[in-house]
């Protein structure tokens, strides 16, 4: 797989902004800065090709400056606007150039504009949000185009009937309850402290512009390996349900330039693709095919030809139509060509190397996971990271202190950021962004769960389900988090059945900590005890510590707040005593795995506002474990040896 950050690089990106535009732009002042934030320019914002597992080779970003207003949420739109902000980066950060908060009695508005380029004439245009928090309106030269309610995923719209010749003026506005509402939403809150942070308002993710096909073009492509028949299953769809039986999709599967396996399949279709030889990926191999897909016309194979002009009877959705098209014959050029890539790897639950507990198999093998709990919290851009190459700087700490895992913990990341860890073999745990009345918390003592409104559950449940579809195809994604301790916790066992029906392919996790409704396939305890409790054994899911460690170090000029509370489960005040209390959680845990435990994840990869038990400060400008000495570690509990 060709590393898309680099070739993609300069296809969609505008013309550089003028220097005056530039000046229009800085940080907000005496506010703590990664490396990467201190290089962030109007022109480098987020150039990166946003959505690697789709790809078309035009696009066009529109991050940048946008004009910016925060007025009373009941208001029209604003006459004037308060000044300029960077795009992507939300409001409340120091990236964005504003630093201001917003309140749910407020509304935020954007305003920008843009020109397509003449040589898209004659095709439709799109309009990507990558994400928006929460709810979002959309404007095109004065007309409303369509809303969006939801934080952590990517949504569009057709620009194509509202656009005029040379410039069009984009508006949005964008209300956000934070925590006054009942929405996903992780750990903002209105009220920063302890374990809850600064909230995040209006666009955090990249904003950009797709043109494609005027009739019919791909929209989806999920892929789901199955490395038990050596082959993958591919949904190819297109952007209507239409009766067309001469519109196909030809999929080709290459290896390192190489085809190894090719088919056409009717459009809106489930298609098999046979891989001979599978190559495994795994965090030691992470070996990933690439996957082209293409629009095409085809003279359908018999029987599928018209009879005196009526349809004759058909067997369709199964294999006898695919037979059937597998053989047809292609006419003329692609309508519309997509680029992506799948791996071949299996998760699943059987025996393990502890008779009676079922363990974590990994392509048939129990392999022992342990990662970080990783918030993905920036302090200049918050809930964004400051650059693609931040992300890929953490990842690749992680990988050289010896990780395999991570719990991605409450957030949706940028889709970059799960192509950067399918690429570099980290195995991902993606938890559900929680949402809730802290009113209805479940504690753990509790004897049942909360009940929520149904307007909450069908938010939550919506959410959860695009967050599912958007992230399918990324082989790092071995489990999936419903709920994060009680944090809104509600019907755990019909939702961990759901997930697991959705997506069959992945593990569940029901609920990490706190109280454990018996479903799922790990049972995750939370323990922040000086030495980590054991799991209690379980005759059905393998066992796991969902999270541990927490062990705190402030470190001076690289805090937050100094005058906060900067904490950790245990804090300490000196390199060595910080690095003994990590070692004997760490090997708490290594003797753990004769027991049957089968992961677990420490807590955390960075500090985070006041928490300073990350094994990097928030700045990321120290290293507090080094990658050597974590390495050690990690052989030991990950390799045995």
């Amino acid at each position: 797989m060709k590393t898309l950050h680099c070739s993609l690089l300069v296809a969609g990106c505008l013309a550089a902004t003028s220097l005056a535009r530039a000046a229009e732009w800085k940080p907000v002042a005496g506010k703590m800065m990664t490396p990467w934030g201190e290089k962030v320019t109007v022109e480098n914002a987020w150039t990166e090709y946003p959505r690697p597992n789709f790809v078309r080779e035009r696009w066009l970003s529109l991050n940048g400056l946008w004009d910016y207003a925060v007025r009373p949420r009941t208001d029209a739109a604003p006459q004037r606007y308060d000044g300029r902000i960077l795009v992507p980066f939300c409001v409340e950060s120091t990236l964005s150039g504003v630093g201001k908060p917003v309140t749910p009695g407020d509304r935020l508005w954007y305003r920008r504009a843009f020109t397509v380029p003449a040589a898209w004439k004659g095709e439709r245009v799109l309009l990507h949000f990558e994400a928006v928090d929460y709810e979002a309106t959309v404007w095109l030269n004065g007309a409303l185009v369509g809303s969006h309610a939801g934080g952590s995923t990517a949504f569009s719209f057709d620009l194509t009937d509202y656009l005029r010749d040379g410039a069009n003026e984009l508006a949005l506005s964008v209300w956000d309850p934070t925590s006054a509402g009942e929405q996903p939403r992780g750990k903002q809150i209105l009220d920063p402290r302890g374990i809850w942070y600064t909230p995040v308002s209006g666009i955090w993710q990249t904003v950009w512009l797709e043109p494609v096909p005027r009739e019919r073009r791909l929209a989806e492509l999920r892929v789901t390996p199955d490395l038990d028949q050596k082959k993958i299953v591919v949904d190819a769809l297109v952007d209507a349900a239409v009766e067309d039986d001469s519109l196909g999709v030809r999929l080709t599967a290459s290896a390192e330039g190489k085809v190894v396996a090719s088919t056409i399949v009717r459009i809106n279709r489930t298609a098999q693709l046979g891989i001979a030889e599978p190559r495994v990926w795994s965090p030691e191999t992470p070996f990933l095919y690439d996957l082209k897909a293409e629009l095409v016309r085809v003279k359908p194979a018999e029987p599928f030809a018209p009879v005196k002009g009526k349809r004759p009877p058909l067997k369709r959705f199964g294999a006898t139509e695919r037979q059937a098209y597998a053989r047809a014959e292609v006419t003329g050029a692609p309508l519309d060509v997509v680029r992506s890539y799948f791996a071949m790897r299996k998760i699943s639950i059987g025996a393990g190397p502890v008779a009676g507990q079922p363990a974590i198999l990994l392509n048939g093998k129990a392999v022992f996971q342990h990662g970080t709990l990783d918030q993905g919290w920036w302090p200049d851009g918050l809930l964004t990271p400051p650059s693609d190459a931040a992300m890929i700087w953490e990842l690749e700490y992680l990988r050289n202190a010896g990780f395999n895992m991570l719990r991605k913990h409450i957030k949706v990341e940028p889709r970059r950021y799960y192509y950067h860890c399918d690429r570099l073999g980290v195995l991902i745990w993606q938890d559900m962004p929680s949402g809730f009345n802290q009113a209805l918390r479940t504690q753990r003592a509790d004897e049942g769960e909360a009940v929520r409104l149904s307007t909450s559950r069908e938010q939550h449940e919506l959410e959860l389900r695009r967050m599912l579809g958007q992230l399918h195809n990324h082989p790092s994604i071995v489990t999936w988090v419903v709920h994060n301790e009680g944090w809104g916790q509600y019907e755990t066992a019909a939702l961990t059945s759901w997930v697991k029906s959705v997506d069959a392919s992945r593990l569940v996790i029901g609920s990490t900590g706190w109280l454990d409704r018996g479903g799922g396939d790990l049972a995750s305890k939370h323990t922040y005890e000086e030495v980590p409790l054991p799991a209690d054994p379980d005759p059905r899911r393998a066992i796991v510590l969902g999270e541990y460690g927490g062990v705190g170090w402030p470190l001076t000029g690289h805090l937050w707040n100094p005058e906060m509370r900067n904490w950790g489960y245990q804090t300490y005040q000196s390199k060595e005593t910080f690095l003994a209390a990590f070692r004997k959680k760490i090997e708490a845990v290594i003797a753990m795995k004769d027991r049957g435990l089968s992961a677990a994840v420490y807590t955390q990869t960075s500090d985070v506002e006041g928490e300073v038990n990350g094994l990097v400060t928030y700045d990321r400008k120290v290293v507090k474990v080094e990658p050597a000495y974590m390495a050690e570690l990690n052989r030991k509990l990950i390799e045995g040896r």
